[in-house]
């Protein structure tokens, strides 16, 4: 024992304190105690182990204070401390600034620790993951803490916190997700926020923050979260938000804005949901938002907002949630779309609707005769004027009595989902009761069946089996990696219901099917060298988004054809992330994976030891890639002992290559006038590379994005030289 190096053991119901005597393994690198029923403080000795690496003790009933930091000390190798979801009590002390330098994360949010932030934070130079949420800190943000250039995670939300923003917080250059919501804080918005271009979230929420929102914040275009609501910002927002351009969800609900909702709202063309509800906008709903069309939530409501509903709304076959009530729009309420099962609550306040006889509006009158008009024109203006003044001095009262008291629809951090989860009866209808008729697959944690929405929209509706543990996790791991990430080479989570006995994801609808049934199917349909190819590159970028330009790098951990899904335009996208992990560190990080992938694309170190990387994901590919050019499964009766479909292919590398080419390929590159050996060399040395059995010798998958580029700018050239020589 005294030469363990690695100890886990996870969800095992352990109880009683942490045994004094593990301080003793001197050689011990990783220690994970999650998820048990651990009591007691944390023995002092855990820091005579100066190889310890990482420490992860969250979700147990540890108590007492922090002291044991003082010993932890002495691990001048640890990289990640993880105490959260416990009963620690006390204050975080200076001493936290003499743990490792090479300290990269710290978590210990749903505690009990009170006091003062200490400034020493910033003594942790390396660290990137801070999490302090959920406890009982007072006190200021430090303004040293901007001094910690490698910070890209941020949160100290649901505490006592109070005063302002630090003024240098634009030092954090490294930062991609602020969660400073759910304190006390106050003041403006340092102007110098629009400095930090890696934002992606920001969670401002639940303060008492007022000023004008600086223009500076609206040029932040890697933006994809801006939730603001329930504090004292005033003015107008600024006439160019166009910025935003990955920006799926803004709140700025309950504030004193004012002013026209600006134009270039339009450009917004990612977000999902808006809500500036709570407000003193006014004018029309701008003509621009008929370019939204992806807005699944839109709440305008309690504003002064005129003029007609506009009717493309109806259009927007996302939306599942409207509020415009408590405005002064007039006219006809739309048919179909959202409005098909509208709520009287959602349009309440607005005097001048008419038409929806079944939510108890009056019917719109016929026109009016030309003399009517006339008498009108001239009556119309008196009456607006009398009604307008009345008005004004009604909003301006209400505004004074209940000035910070406004009503806003909470959000939880994490929980944005929820604003669009459906019913389990909506699922019911949209499947006909989960007919078999409409059944598109089953896979181990369910099934998967066709359904069309009240709104018309046909979806994938994935339902779990919740008979298995597993299916719950692979639930919660799909909507943590598909909630936040925008590629469109990545299937798209539009709904989810939940409740104690049924989970499902409603998805976007393939009707093209996978590359599975692609490849292996009878009758198969032929593409052509040249769409393969195209179909790989496709896989890889949205895997390079995954593993390279995502907030969390995620491990897809079962990449394979069955899971490559064709739109109507045969797009291919990655979907079914049911065991997906999330990575911290750097690009020979690894993980412990619990839930194995499937035989045949699994890495060495993933199937034999449950090792995940990133490497680990590109062994996969370059074993499907293998597969999309033999037509062979690595599954394949004809893969028996040593022989593997890498090995096959290898042996036959590089001379006799075209002898393992699929034969329908084979027909279409030998039309092509390039040098075939050279452009199948180039393929499968591909295959072969990111198939190696060392990570080490695998590329990574902006290298394979880079290669796939190049061969298919080659082949391209090479046919159209064809091309323009019959000509």
């Amino acid at each position: 024992m005294q030469k363990l190096s690695y100890l886990q053991i996870i969800d095992s119901m352990l109880t009683g304190p942490i045994p004094s005597s593990l301080g003793n393994l001197s050689e011990l690198s990783f220690l994970d105690l999650q998820r048990n029923q651990l009591s007691g403080s944390v023995p002092t000795t855990l820091g005579n182990i100066p190889a310890l690496n990482v420490l992860a003790l969250s979700d147990n009933k540890l108590e007492g204070n922090l002291e044991f930091f003082l010993s932890l000390s002495n691990c001048r190798l640890l990289r990640i401390l993880d105490i959260a979801n416990n009963a620690f009590t006390g204050r975080l002390l200076d001493h936290v600034g003499n743990l490792s330098t090479q300290l990269r994360t710290f978590t210990a949010s749903h505690n009990k620790l009170t006091g003062k932030l200490p400034s020493t934070l910033s003594n942790l130079s390396s660290l990137s993951w801070l999490s302090l949420p959920n406890n009982l800190f007072t006190g200021v943000i430090p303004e040293s803490i901007t001094q910690m250039q490698n910070l890209a995670w941020l949160d100290v939300s649901k505490n006592e916190i109070s005063g302002p923003i630090p003024t240098r917080i634009d030092s954090l250059k490294s930062l991609q997700r602020l969660f400073l919501d759910t304190n006390k804080l106050s003041g403006s918005i340092p102007a110098s926020i629009g400095n930090i271009s890696k934002l992606e979230i920001i969670w401002l929420f639940d303060n008492q923050l007022d000023s004008t929102v600086p223009v500076s914040l609206f040029h932040l275009d890697k933006l994809v979260q801006l939730v603001m609501y329930n504090n004292s910002f005033t003015g107008v927002l600024p006439s160019d938000v166009g910025h935003f351009k990955q920006l799926a969800e803004m709140d700025f609900s309950s504030n004193f804005l004012h002013g026209s909702i600006p134009e270039s709202f339009g450009q917004l063309r990612m977000l999902t949901y808006l809500n500036l509800s709570h407000n003193f906008f006014e004018d029309s709903i701008p003509d621009t938002f008929k370019h939204l069309t992806g807005l699944a939530s839109l709440d305008l409501s309690s504003n002064n907002l005129s003029g007609a509903i506009p009717k493309f709304i109806a259009n927007f076959t996302y939306m599942t949630t409207l509020n415009l009530s408590f405005n002064k729009l007039e006219g006809i309420i739309p048919d179909g779309g959202v409005f098909s099962n509208i709520s009287v609550q959602s349009l309440i306040g607005n005097t001048g609707l008419c038409g929806a006889p079944r939510l108890g509006f009056l019917p719109c009158p016929e026109k009016s005769k030309s003399n009517s008009r006339h008498f009108l024109k001239f009556l119309l203006p008196a009456v607006t004027v009398a009604f307008g003044s009345i008005v004004l001095c009604i909003c301006l009262t209400v505004r004074t009595l209940n000035k910070g008291r406004v009503q806003t629809l909470n959000i939880d951090q994490g929980d944005i989902m929820s604003l669009r989860l459906l019913s389990y009866h909506d699922l019911v209808h949209a499947t006909d009761n989960f007919s078999s008729n409409n059944l598109l697959g089953t896979g181990s944690f369910g099934k998967v069946f066709k359904g069309q929405l009240s709104t018309g929209l046909v979806v994938a509706i994935k339902v779990l089996d919740m008979r298995l543990e597993q299916a719950i996790r692979s639930f919660d791991a799909e909507c943590r990696v598909l909630r936040m990430a925008r590629h469109r080479n990545l299937i798209r989570i539009l709904s989810t219901c939940s409740n104690l006995d049924f989970r499902a994801l409603v998805l976007q609808y393939m009707p093209n099917g996978s590359l599975e049934k692609l490849l292996h199917s009878e009758g198969r349909r032929h593409l052509g060298f040249l769409k393969m190819l195209e179909i790989m590159l496709d896989v890889s970028t949205a895997m390079e988004y995954l593993h390279h330009e995502h907030h969390e790098v995620v491990l897809h951990c079962d990449l394979k054809p069955s899971n490559v899904l064709f739109d109507s335009d045969m797009t291919a996208h990655v979907a079914d992330f049911g065991i997906a992990k999330l990575l911290l560190g750097q690009d020979s990080s690894m993980i412990t994976a619990s839930m194995p992938g499937t035989l045949g694309y699994m890495a060495p170190e993933y199937g034999s030891f449950g090792k995940a990387s990133r490497k680990s994901d590109v062994f996969s590919f370059g074993i499907m890639l293998l597969e999309v050019f033999t037509g062979k499964k690595p599954t394949d009766p004809m893969f028996v002992g040593d022989l593997s479909i890498r090995q096959w292919v290898h042996q036959a590398f590089p001379s006799e290559i075209v002898h393992v080419l699929d034969d329908q390929l084979l027909q279409d590159a030998s039309a092509t006038p390039c040098d075939l050996n050279h452009l199948l060399a180039t393929v499968f040395e591909l295959g072969l590379i990111c198939s190696s059995e060392s990570p080490d010798q695998r590329m990574s998958m902006s290298d394979v994005v880079v290669t796939l580029k190049k061969i298919i700018k080659d082949y391209a050239k090479s046919a159209s030289a064809t091309t323009q020589s019959a000509a």
